[in-house]
């Protein structure tokens, strides 16, 4: 059975390191501003994809995001 893994809290302590606004991240990582605020909140489980595009843009590995700084 797939496990739910939620990022919030994770993606925004790495955003806030990088000292980024949520609308910078996402004009970074070529997603929505509406998506990092959702996944911020926990409120939507991120597509492997996303976490990709956040990573990347955060400059660490997806696993990073996934598990914790």
């Amino acid at each position: 059975m797939p496990r739910t893994v939620y990022i919030g809290e994770h993606l925004e302590r790495l955003r806030l390191r990088a000292a980024l606004s949520q609308l910078e991240l996402a004009k970074k990582a070529g997603v929505t501003p509406a998506a990092v605020n959702r996944i911020e909140r926990n409120r939507v489980e991120p597509q492997m994809r996303t976490v990709r595009k956040l990573a990347k843009a955060l400059d660490v590995e997806p696993y990073v995001l996934i598990e914790g700084p």
